[in-house]
């Protein structure tokens, strides 16, 4: 547009429709687009005299910026397609990388040699066969399809196909078809929807039960409910900072049971070192159970460390490694210096306390002779770190806020996490001490411990920092140990629970709800309802799932979940789809638990990144030495160099690399396959969720989701 200084004597003489357009690299986009104005919309006939010709080249100027409108639009589209088309071709890229490169699960590493090979492949042969018939029989709909042959539940007439057929092939696939569809009508369909109404029931005792918890949860928000002391003044006195009217400093041990994690005992030593408490009633236990010499000896260099630093730390090493977690544990309290102690604190390798963890769970106990067990809430350090610690996050939001809160709160009774947690030693003795029988001996111990009278109590504001595992086989390791662990508990505990002395009640609540809904029904409807019964009901029809079990229920129910991590809504629908997902692990881990299968006593250490350690180190430099640690910030500043290194020797050494899980891919195309079949019925949320589901078990079973493993 020329300056006003050469617009003088010029007679305005706009018309048509004006476009005001700004560039944005690569792409063009239209930024105002005006209307047109009156006299543009003039026709000639209407014209006045004089001026046609000025009509003319206005309607000469609105072709030629609609055509450029036009050639924007299309502009802007081609880049869509042009960076739509490299995103998808890395994807295809790095899923060929990973099938080319990549182990898969059924490869013997991390302990998994130990389980029976006959059990380990039964349940993927089972799969498979679901899998193939299924391909099978969208074949089949597909050719009926196209013929015309449209069967519905009601009035099938079978008559005119089911004869024994000529010699042509078209008549013998009219009596193949036909006698599928009466087999599925007669024989399949109705134990399939027994089956799937039984389901659907579990699914709503247990959709009750979760609101019911978030329904407390809001209540104790509603009424700012929290554990108190029974000594009030001493906790007021901590919370306002006045640390002198803190006066009951009772012997405490502290225990740190670790195995070949070099990554993260560092800042579990150095937290728990940095405790405040009094170095003569506080005595740390560094209970290693490593295999490796070199891990041995670094974690032994660095308790030598903070015992010159003046800290009351011992180290301990087994010489028979039997029990895992519990023989270790129950090994250290065979010590003869235990008795002089009253309570016992355990963090596992990666926990970090605050220096006041002591003072805000330990005063509890006082005038409180019926509480055996103070826990804190876990809080996680790279819970943003990528998409599988976002839906872990959630997962455990969830279970701290209200499980445990809820059950804390109105039960006086919930499951012990293993870590972040303050025992009376007295209640541990009495409980039968630590058992090696299960792999969730942090559960055991809770349980027996209910059933002999002691009460718990949930601190829902004191946390305790932690690290979240954040590739998907560590994760799914550490799933199918806490799912599995369960069931073997509740086989051998279900006896002692009948004829305990507590409560009808508590009883109900312990084996029903505990147990049996919480730990049993929870993983096999999940997977039952929406892996299996779900693409059947594709391929028989007269079986129907109602949408409002596929869609609002779930859905209603995950916003329930996401509650507690509020920050986390963005992620509502990974979550949903990935805790289907899991229910492949957790329901194999179910069964295994529950029957005794191969993989019922695996144990695998989760693995660590150590990605908390530098920062958790750096913090505890800027708060700088206590009195008694007058040395201790040069030595953490060393520790801090050290890390780095011994990272960049093992990122030289080993080399990265993925999974590929053969029960969830196998379960991926079965689900693609129903989402196919459900196009022929128009059933539009059955497809919606069949197809995403699918593309979820997709990606997981190609290890797309979360880090690569050494």
């Amino acid at each position: 547009m020329a300056p006003p200084l050469f617009n003088w004597g010029v007679k305005d003489t706009h018309r048509g429709t004006p476009v005001v357009v700004k560039m944005e690299n690569p792409n063009w986009s239209m930024v105002e687009l005006e209307g047109p104005e009156e006299d543009d919309l003039m026709t000639p006939t209407s014209s006045p005299a004089g001026v046609s010709r000025d009509k003319g080249k206005g309607r000469g100027k609105n072709a030629k910026q609609l055509t450029w409108v036009l050639l924007l639009k299309a502009h802007r589209a081609a880049g869509c397609l042009t960076s739509l088309a490299p995103a998808l071709w890395g994807l295809v890229s790095a899923v060929k990388r990973r099938v080319a490169a990549g182990k898969t699960d059924a490869d013997t590493d991390g302990g998994r040699e130990l389980e029976n090979p006959t059990v380990k492949t039964r349940f993927y042969s089972c799969i498979k066969v679901f899998l193939w018939l299924s391909v099978f029989l969208l074949f089949l709909e597909v050719a009926a399809y196209f013929k015309g042959w449209h069967f519905v539940a009601a009035g099938i007439q079978f008559e005119h196909f089911l004869w024994a057929p000529a010699f042509g092939v078209k008549d013998f696939f009219a009596w193949l078809y036909a006698s599928w569809v009466f087999v599925r009508v007669e024989y399949l369909a109705p134990p399939l929807q027994f089956l799937t109404n039984a389901c659907i029931v579990l699914f709503l005792i247990q959709s009750v039960d979760r609101l019911v918890l978030c329904l407390g949860c809001f209540w104790i928000r509603f009424k700012k409910i929290k554990p108190v002391p029974k000594c009030g003044d001493a906790i007021a006195d901590l919370e306002s900072g006045e640390s002198k009217g803190f006066s009951f400093f009772p012997m405490v041990l502290v225990q740190i049971p670790m195995c070949n994690e070099k990554e993260v005992y560092q800042q579990s030593i150095g937290a728990v070192c940095n405790l405040d408490w009094p170095k003569g009633k506080l005595l740390i236990q560094v209970l290693d159970d490593s295999d490796d010499p070199t891990t041995q000896q670094l974690i032994k260099e660095e308790v030598q460390k903070w015992q010159q630093e003046g800290a009351n730390i011992l180290y301990r090493h087994r010489v028979i490694r039997d029990g895992y977690k519990a023989g270790n544990l129950k090994s250290a309290m065979n010590c003869s210096y235990i008795k002089d102690y009253e309570f016992v604190a355990i963090f596992d390798a990666d926990f970090q306390p605050t220096p006041d963890f002591l003072k805000k769970t330990v005063i509890h106990f006082k005038d409180n002779d019926e509480l055996g067990l103070v826990q804190a809430r876990w809080s996680f350090v790279n819970k943003d770190e990528n998409l599988l610690t976002r839906l872990q996050n959630i997962n455990l939001s969830f279970h701290f806020e209200v499980e445990q809160q809820v059950n804390g709160i109105f039960i006086n009774f919930f499951g012990f996490n293993g870590t972040a947690g303050v025992w009376r030693i007295k209640a541990l003795e009495e409980a039968g001490g630590w058992l090696e029988r299960t792999t969730v001996e942090d559960m055991d111990i809770a349980v027996r411990a209910h059933l002999h009278g002691w009460k718990f109590v949930f601190l829902n504001d004191v946390e305790c920092q932690c690290e979240l595992p954040e590739s998907y086989e560590a994760y799914r390791k550490q799933q199918h140990r806490w799912h599995s662990g369960p069931m073997q508990l509740f086989r051998l505990c279900l006896p002692d629970i009948i004829r305990s002395r507590i409560s009808v009640w508590k009883k109900f609540n312990m084996i029903f709800l505990f147990f049996l809904l919480r730990k049993l029904i929870l993983p096999f409807y999940s997977f039952t309802l929406f892996c299996i019964i779900l693409p059947m009901t594709m391929f028989v029809p007269e079986a129907e799932l109602p949408a409002w079990v596929v869609c609002y229920i779930p859905a209603a129910m995950s916003f329930l979940n996401i509650l507690p991590a509020p920050k986390a809504f963005p992620f509502i629908v990974p979550y949903l789809l990935f805790e289907n997902t899991m229910s492949v692990t957790k329901f194999n881990a179910m069964i295994s638990g529950l029957f005794q299968l191969g993989s019922a006593y695996e144990w695998v250490v989760t693995k660590k990144s150590g990605r908390s350690s530098e920062g958790d180190l750096v913090s505890l430099i800027e708060k700088g030495p206590k009195l008694q640690r007058g040395s201790s910030a040069p030595d953490l500043e060393e520790i801090k160099e050290e890390l780095r290194r011994q990272e960049q020797k093992t990122s030289k050494k080993k080399k990265k690399h993925n999974r590929i899980y053969m029960k969830e891919l196998a379960l991926a195309f079965l689900l693609l396959t129903a989402s196919a079949r459900s196009l022929l019925s128009a059933q539009g949320i059955h497809f919606y969720f069949l197809l995403f589901q699918g593309i979820s078990f997709l990606l997981v079973g190609l290890d797309l989701i979360g880090e690569q493993v050494d």
